[in-house]
């Protein structure tokens, strides 16, 4: 899925790099287990 950096509701930093996501929830899931979704 692609998200817009200007309008993502959410973003998290992971190995020097910024990943923008479409819900807060998405975000979380992600910071739990970021190797999983990489």
């Amino acid at each position: 899925m692609e998200v817009d950096p200007e309008n993502a509701p959410a973003e998290a930093e992971y190995k020097d790099e910024t990943y923008y996501f479409c819900a807060p929830g998405c975000k979380r899931r992600f910071e739990e287990n970021p190797e999983k979704y990489l």
